[in-house]
């Protein structure tokens, strides 16, 4: 009975934690939005003016502008340089780096990178799913003695933001029918986002 119980309700805290978690962030983003450009839009703008939300709609312009300058090559440099800086600063370059890596996995600009899923097959049967990177051994560093074809790929590692580069022969690559989303919600949750959809 206590367990039957338990698995009841683990299985409704898994089932309702992701959705109050997303709120949650939604809520926060939208108040801390709205509290911070608020007090500087009730500075400018005469009260009577002034009506609750304007902060969050300033943000939600903010960030588009940003994203619009960012196309920009003098303001990409001058962000480049800036980024430069960070990561030459003692603990400042690891949070940084950590935080910018998590969320370059949302970037609309990411899939772009990875042109091809491949599966590497290793001498002992295993594979491993990974993203061709670079399809050209032109970039890669010469390996002496090596007359085979060789290219980028990267590793992701499941339940983790972070993964491998590895340069490997073509001939060790065998191509995966999956879009690059789908290979990488499969990897990055070990292939339980891909069973709950089936199952779903």
């Amino acid at each position: 009975m206590i367990r039957f119980l338990t698995r009841q309700f683990i299985t409704g805290l898994i089932t309702i934690l992701p959705v109050m978690l997303t709120l949650y962030l939604v809520y926060w983003f939208v108040i801390s939005t709205e509290q911070a450009l608020g007090q500087i839009i009730k500075f400018i703008l005469p009260d009577v003016l002034y009506w609750p939300g304007m902060g969050f709609v300033a943000g939600i312009g903010l960030v588009f502008v940003i994203g619009l300058l960012m196309q920009v090559y003098v303001i990409k440099a001058l962000f480049n340089k800036v980024e430069e800086l960070l990561y030459h600063m003692p603990l400042i370059k690891s949070v940084y780096g950590a935080i910018r890596d998590f969320f370059q996995y949302f970037s609309p600009n990411r899939s772009s990178e990875f042109q091809q899923v491949v599966a590497v097959q290793f001498d002992n049967g295993m594979e491993l799913i990974g993203f061709v990177t670079l399809s050209s051994s032109e970039s890669l560093p010469i390996v002496d003695g090596d007359e085979e074809e060789r290219v980028l790929v990267y590793l992701p590692m499941s339940y983790n933001i972070g993964g491998y580069p590895v340069m490997i022969a073509k001939s060790k690559l065998r191509s995966v029918d999956m879009t690059m989303e789908q290979a990488m919600r499969f990897v990055l949750t070990a292939g339980v986002a891909s069973n709950n959809s089936e199952s779903s």
